[in-house]
């Protein structure tokens, strides 16, 4: 069986939690915080664009050489305005399990996500995280660093 890992990301936005939270629980939100060379859809009706705990959304994501893979999760958890997380029910990984808080701060809002995921194929799998998959999470996140304000003060 392969490693399980973790991401947390962290950053401090100048909007309030409601702002913050308005953007985030939309699933159609999620291809404008995906790099462009992912080729990140979202390919579900997501009804009214608003999260709550069950719902299902799938993706098309070309993660490596512009190969499309399918990719469904299900949002299990909601606590409005607070946190939310979605997990995979099929795709690329053997677990994906990702946290979204909202924290109001002085200044703005702090968002943290925290991701647990494993790779499937035991020791290849670990290999594929040593040589590329831990980068290409470490990219999206540093892409959202810097994309999330600009979006979000548009």
């Amino acid at each position: 069986m392969s490693r399980t890992y973790r991401i947390k990301a962290t950053q401090v936005l100048p909007v309030s939690q409601q702002q913050a939270w308005d953007y985030f629980s939309n699933p159609n939100n999620l291809q404008h915080i995906t790099p462009p060379s992912m080729g990140f859809t979202v390919t579900s009706e997501t009804d009214e664009g608003r999260i709550y705990p069950g719902l299902i959304i799938e993706y098309r994501i070309k993660p490596v050489l512009g190969i499309p893979v399918y990719w469904m999760t299900e949002i299990t958890h909601v606590r409005p305005f607070e946190f939310f997380v979605d997990e995979q029910r099929y795709g690329p990984y053997s677990l994906w399990h990702h946290q979204h808080h909202f924290n109001p701060v002085a200044g703005g809002v702090e968002m943290t996500d925290i991701v647990h995921y494993r790779i499937p194929l035991g020791m290849l799998g670990d290999l594929a995280n040593a040589m590329f998959v831990r980068r290409k999470l470490d990219t999206l996140f540093e892409y959202r660093r810097n994309i999330i304000p600009k979006l979000l003060l548009t």
